[in-house]
């Protein structure tokens, strides 16, 4: 939190409506500067019976019909966060046109993995279910995520247990989209997150890269340039993901801004940080080339035609796989060099209707 609020402050510094709100926390003053004239906000809408199983719902004030459904997990090392800091990309994505859900979860030190993913897991069923009632297409369903709230986000796109608990499966999400997210990071050095995992001891199976099948959805990854992320190593995870995607022939689109660090990257969606990256525009323009109605409304198990997803910055294609060396949320290692490179979307899912559990999680 010390680095997120260094950094953003700087930045905002340098906007001159920003000047009174220097008292403020970093977020709170993107949240000022940040217009919601184009969303209308739900909040506290309960998706468990437990006080952090909440959510607020964003939409966009003007619609013509069921508009794509995007659930949102901020980062904060499994151990901060709160949602209301998080209203910036709530309205971001509903004047692209989207219902946003931007879902609290519990936090360590008063649950572990794998309980922080029943949460997510668990608000993904609750946008399922109940985003129709706010103006959402439930078949247009997308998880996205910053940092530790990337690592949520493709935990429930790969690892299908957890979704079938809720009686559905990763078929059911058009695509996930993760920021600057920790997808390979064992061994853990940074002592924070360690206990989050019970390291030493941490299981393999915590490691979204190694739920990567033939059956993952379309995946979009962005993070900083190689040098420009200090807390999660962007050559290794979103690269390192973005190979092993590939490698089982899924579609995934990698992209690497030059200007943002690991924190600047989720404040780039916000309106009066855009100036740093084309963030907003890479993520609407893979939720637009994925929520297509004809895809959306084939029966189950139909094939799909092929949607393209539109690459958001210039490509430098992977040319060979190479070791994995250790990295951490807390500091980068080397390892293979990134790409920047799309694939086609195939074969988009339409969404299971099954009934939301309701069951508190054990």
């Amino acid at each position: 939190m010390t680095i997120l609020r260094t950094t953003l402050l700087g930045l905002l510094a340098a906007i001159p409506l920003a000047a009174g709100l220097a008292a403020c926390s970093p977020l709170t003053a993107i949240n000022a500067l940040s217009s919601g004239s184009a969303s209308q906000v739900t909040r506290d809408l309960a998706y468990g019976p437990l006080p952090r199983q909440k959510l607020d719902v964003y939409a966009p004030k003007i619609r013509t019909g069921p508009v794509p459904v995007v659930v949102f997990f901020y980062g904060g090392n499994w151990t901060t966060g709160e949602r209301a800091d998080y209203a910036f990309v709530g309205h971001a994505l509903a004047a692209r046109g989207y219902l946003a859900v931007i879902a609290d979860y519990r936090l360590y030190p008063d649950v572990h993995y794998p309980e922080i993913l029943q949460d997510a897991a668990r608000a993904v069923a609750w946008a399922a279910m109940e985003s129709s009632r706010h103006g959402g297409d439930p078949a247009r369903l997308f998880v996205m995520g910053h940092s530790a709230g990337a690592y949520n986000a493709a935990m429930v796109a790969l690892d299908a247990s957890l979704l079938a608990r809720h009686g559905m499966h990763p078929h059911d999400l058009r695509g996930w989209i993760g920021l600057a997210g920790p997808y390979d990071f064992l061994p853990i050095e940074n002592t924070t997150t360690r206990p989050v995992f019970f390291y030493p001891d941490t299981p393999a199976s915590s490691q979204p890269i190694h739920h990567v099948t033939a059956e993952a959805p379309p995946a979009l990854l962005i993070a900083p340039l190689p040098g420009r992320d200090k807390l999660v190593n962007p050559q290794r995870n979103t690269g390192g993901l973005a190979q092993a995607l590939r490698a089982q022939q899924r579609p995934v689109t990698e992209t690497y801004f030059d200007k943002v660090s690991h924190t600047t990257l989720v404040a780039s969606l916000a309106s009066p940080l855009r100036m740093l990256a084309p963030t907003l525009d890479a993520v609407s323009a893979f939720i637009d080339a994925n929520s297509k109605v004809e895809t959306a409304l084939a029966p189950q198990g139909m094939a799909m035609p092929e949607s393209p997803v539109t690459e958001q910055s210039p490509a430098t294609v992977q040319s060979s796989a190479t070791k994995h060396a250790p990295a951490t949320e807390q500091g980068p290692a080397t390892a293979h060099s990134p790409a920047s490179k799309q694939d086609t979307a195939t074969q988009a899912p339409a969404v299971y209707k099954a009934p939301h559990d309701k069951t508190p999680v054990p």
